[in-house]
């Protein structure tokens, strides 16, 4: 057994064939507990959670409401970002890599949502690209029109 820097230094106080240190103690002790319940739980697979049909909406599962939920939050935080450049008619404040990053990649959840089949994640990460894409769509409008308001900027 390697001894920890900490149980050197207590044991450094204790003489030969005397009782342990208060840290091996403790480390013993939740080895002591630690073990048997790992060994327990390994033994109760049929305890874990089972996905069954959610009681409000039959037609789903209890993780696709929970995705649906979960999916709710995260699929509108580029809305605020969005509104507020709406109402200011501005592109000041807007990253539209981010935008765009994200747009694309989400076209990588949609097939990840095919592929596994399901609902949840293929709904929200559609609203999420067409989010983005409009957010990147205000960008290149708002900063076109600003470039062609700017002074000395050149008219076509």
């Amino acid at each position: 057994m390697t001894s920890h820097p900490a149980d050197a230094h207590a044991d450094s106080h204790n003489a030969p064939g005397t009782s342990l240190s208060p840290s091996l103690w403790v480390r013993l002790a939740e080895r002591a507990v630690l073990a048997p319940g790992v060994i327990a739980l390994s033994a109760c697979s049929d305890l874990g959670i089972h996905d069954t049909q959610s009681l409000l909406l039959p037609a789903f599962t209890r993780s696709e409401i929970v995705g649906f939920v979960a999916g709710l939050g995260t699929t509108f935080a580029a809305l605020p970002d969005l509104l507020a450049m709406l109402k200011r008619r501005s592109s000041a404040g807007m990253n539209p890599r981010m935008a765009a990053i994200m747009c694309v990649f989400q076209f990588a959840w949609i097939w990840y949502g095919l592929l596994i089949g399901s609902r949840p994640v293929i709904l929200w990460n559609i609203v999420a690209v067409v989010i983005n894409a409009l957010s990147v769509g205000a960008y290149v409008y708002f900063a076109r029109r600003e470039h062609h308001q700017a002074p000395g900027a050149s008219s076509r």
